[in-house]
C-alpha cells in the first residue's frame, strides 16, 4: 500500500509505530547531518528526519529532492524534541528508513504556502498546484460540508432531488444565453439553463410536491467579484404553500447552516424588510445592516432658496458619520472624487463637519446660516465629532443608491464591515415590474412567472408599475444570497403578464407554451426559491471573491487561463455544425 496513514494524523500516543506516508514536499532543511523534510497532503504536515549516520545513502537521496516531489515514506514515529505548537502533527516526527520518489516536479511558478507569492492570474493559470494550498482547499471543504448538510436538511423536510436537463431551449426575458448549436438539427440551438425555472415548475404540476437541487446554472453577463459566468444554485420548489411557509422553513435551514458551519445562533425570526423602506433608509434591496448609517431626507431642512443646486433637486439626503469630523480637506476631496467616478455617478458631494469644540463647518457656508446648520444637526441626529455627508439628484432613487456607494465606502474605510459578523434579513414586497431604458417598456423584475400580490391585482390594467410582487430575496451582509417568489398557477393571470410585458399570444405560446399548456391540467399554487451557493459558501468562509471557494472559476474576463477557453473550433467541427464565423470589428 501506498500509505498506512494521512500527513495530518499522527500524534505523541502513535510514538514506536512503523507507519508508511505518501504526499508531496513542502520543504526541506538540512542542519549538519540531519536533513528535514515537510511532506504535506490534503490531511495535514508531517516532519520527517533523515540522519546521515544512521544511513547516509537515505540521506542523499533526501538532499535530492525539490519542492513538490511526490514522495513515499516510511519509518518509525518519534516524539520532537524541539516541538511545533502551531502543527497538529507538531509534537513527532518520522525517523525514515525508505525513502520512493513517486514523481518527480520542476519548480512551481509560486510557492505553495497559505500566503503565496503568486498573483490571481498566475494562480489561475496553475489552479492544479493552487489546489494545493490550505486557503484554497479549506474553502472546498467548507463547500462540501454545507452541501451535505443542505441536502441532509432537505432530505429531512420531504424533499427530493431531480435533475434536470441541461441542454434546454433559449428564453431570451433575463440575462443572456450561453447557446450550443445542435449538429443533427441544423441552424437550430440549445441554450445553457439560467436556472431550472420552468422546469422545476413542471415537477410541481407533475406533484412532486418538493423539489430541490444542487444545479448548475450559466449567464452571459459582465463579471464581478460575486459573479461567474457558471455558477451553482441550491434550488427549490415547493407546493401547496404561502410566501410565509417558504421563508419560515428556509429560515430554519439558514440558522442550522450557520450553527453548524459557523457556532453562530441567528435570531429565532430574521427581519423583514419592504423593498421600498430599504430603498428609502439605505438605498439598496440588500442592505448592509452591520453598521448604521441609516439615510435621513432633508428636502424639509435645505430647501431654502438659498442654494440652487439643493432647491433644484427632487431628493436630497445625508448620512452621520461617527467621530469623523476630524477628516481633512484632503480626505473629503478624496471622498468627493469616489462619488464622481463613472462606477458612481454622481455630480458632487457636500460636508458638514460638526468639531468637538461645537463649531460647525461646512462645503455650502455660505448658502446656510450656523442656525441652519444647527436644526440639520438635530434632524441627523448628529454628535460633536460627527461628519454629515449629503448628495442629492433629480432622481431619487438613482440618487440613493449613489449614496448607498458612500455609505459602503465609509463603513469600509472605519473597518464596521467587519466579515465575522452576521446580520440576516429577507427583503419582501419588491415591485412586480421595473422599466427598462434600453428596452424602453416594463420588464419582469424578477421573471414573468412571479405572483402579483392579491390586493394590487386590480392595479394591472391602469397602474402596473405599482403593483408588488410576492417575491423574497435573503440578504446577509450586504449580499443578496437567494431569492424566490410564489408562483403564478393560474392560465388567465399569467396571460396577463405575458401580455404587460409585450408577449404576443403566439411569442409566449412559442416561447412557453410547454409550461402554458400544462397549467391546463390542474397546477397547484406553489412557490420556491434558489440560494446561491457560491455565494453562500464565500460568506461563510469571509471571502471577498466567490472564485476562492469554485475549484476552476473563470477570470475577469470570463477566460478560463488553465484551459485557455474559450477558444476557435476546428474548421472541422463548424462544418459538421454548418456554421461559418464571421466577427464583426467595430470601429475604434
Amino acid at each position: 500500500m501506498y500509505r498506512s496513514n494521512t500527513c495530518g494524523e499522527l500524534r505523541l500516543q502513535d510514538a514506536g509505530k512503523d507507519v508508511t506516508l505518501a504526499g508531496w514536499v513542502q520543504r526541506t532543511r538540512k542542519m549538519g547531518g540531519m536533513t528535514f523534510v515537510d511532506i504535506r497532503d490534503r490531511y495535514g504536515i508531517t516532519q520527517v528526519v533523515f540522519n546521515e549516520s544512521v544511513d547516509a545513502d537515505l540521506c542523499a537521496q533526501a538532499n535530492k529532492l525539490g519542492r513538490e516531489y511526490c514522495v513515499q515514506v516510511k519509518g518509525t514515529v518519534s516524539e520532537r524534541s524541539s516541538k511545533n505548537p502551531k502543527m497538529p502533527t507538531g509534537d513527532i516526527e518520522i525517523n525514515a528508513k525508505e525513502l520512493t520518489v513517486l514523481s518527480e516536479s520542476i519548480t512551481p511558478p509560486f510557492t505553495i504556502e497559505d500566503n503565496t507569492d503568486g498573483g490571481d492570474d498566475l494562480r489561475m493559470k496553475y489552479r492544479y498546484l493552487d489546489l494545493r494550498r490550505k486557503p484554497v482547499r479549506q474553502n472546498l471543504e467548507l463547500r462540501h460540508k454545507m452541501t451535505i448538510l443542505i441536502r441532509n436538511f432537505l432530505d429531512s423536510h420531504d424533499f427530493i432531488e431531480v435533475e434536470t436537463p441541461i441542454l434546454i431551449g433559449s428564453t431570451p426575458e433575463g440575462a443572456r444565453d450561453f447557446v450550443v448549436p445542435s449538429r443533427m438539427n441544423p441552424g437550430q440551438f440549445y441554450a445553457l439553463p439560467q436556472s431550472p425555472q420552468t422546469l422545476k415548475q413542471l415537477l410541481m404540476v407533475s406533484g412532486f410536491d418538493r423539489y430541490f437541487q444542487i444545479a448548475k446554472c450559466f449567464r452571459d453577463e459582465d463579471l464581478r467579484a460575486d459573479r461567474q459566468p457558471e455558477f451553482t444554485q441550491i434550488d427549490c420548489e415547493m407546493s401547496f404553500v404561502e410566501q410565509d411557509d417558504v421563508i419560515d422553513l428556509f429560515e430554519d435551514m439558514i440558522r442550522h447552516m450557520f450553527r453548524e458551519v459557523r457556532g453562530v445562533e441567528l435570531p429565532a425570526k430574521l427581519q423583514q424588510m419592504t423593498w421600498h423602506e430599504a430603498m428609502r433608509r439605505f438605498g439598496s434591496d440588500k442592505p448592509d445592516l452591520r453598521f448604521g448609517m441609516e439615510f435621513v431626507e432633508l428636502m424639509d431642512v435645505l430647501k431654502k432658496g438659498t442654494f440652487p443646486v439643493f432647491d433644484n433637486a427632487a431628493y436630497i439626503g445625508g448620512i452621520c458619520v461617527p467621530g469623523c469630523a476630524n477628516y481633512t480637506r484632503k480626505q473629503l476631496d478624496q471622498l468627493t472624487d469616489f462619488v464622481k467616478r463613472p462606477q458612481v455617478g454622481a455630480k458632487g458631494l457636500v460636508y458638514v463637519k460638526y468639531n468637538e469644540d461645537g463649531t460647525a463647518k461646512s462645503s455650502v457656508d455660505k448658502f446656510y446660516t450656523p442656525e441652519d446648520l444647527a436644526v440639520l444637526k438635530e434632524k441627523m441626529g448628529a454628535k460633536d465629532g460627527d461628519l454629515v455627508l449629503i448628495m442629492c439628484g433629480d432622481q431619487p432613487n438613482k440618487t440613493r443608491v449613489q449614496l448607498c456607494t458612500l455609505r459602503l465606502e465609509m463603513g469600509e474605510r472605519l473597518g464596521l464591515r467587519d466579515k465575522n459578523k452576521f446580520e440576516c434579513l429577507w427583503i419582501i414586497d419588491f415591485p412586480l415590474f421595473e422599466w427598462s431604458d434600453e428596452e424602453q417598456r416594463l420588464m419582469a423584475t424578477h421573471h414573468p412567472f412571479t405572483m402579483p400580490n392579491p390586493d394590487d391585482i386590480p392595479l394591472l390594467d391602469e397602474h402596473p408599475e405599482q403593483v408588488r410582487a410576492k417575491a423574497y430575496d435573503f440578504v446577509c451582509n450586504g449580499i443578496e444570497v437567494g431569492g424566490g417568489s410564489l408562483r403564478i398557477h393560474d392560465g388567465k393571470l399569467q396571460a396577463k403578464m405575458f401580455d404587460i410585458l409585450g408577449f404576443t399570444p403566439e411569442r409566449a405560446m412559442a416561447q412557453f407554451g410547454f409550461l402554458i399548456n400544462a397549467f391546463k391540467y390542474g397546477a397547484p399554487p406553489h412557490a420556491g426559491l434558489a440560494f446561491g451557493l457560491d455565494r453562500f459558501v464565500s460568506i461563510m468562509a469571509g471571502l471577498d471573491s466567490i472564485r476562492d471557494c469554485i475549484a476552476f472559476p473563470k477570470n475577469n474576463s470570463g477566460r478560463d487561463v488553465m484551459l485557455d477557453a474559450p477558444g476557435e473550433l476546428d474548421p472541422k467541427q463548424l462544418e459538421e455544425l454548418q456554421l461559418k464565423v464571421d466577427i464583426h470589428q467595430e470601429n475604434a
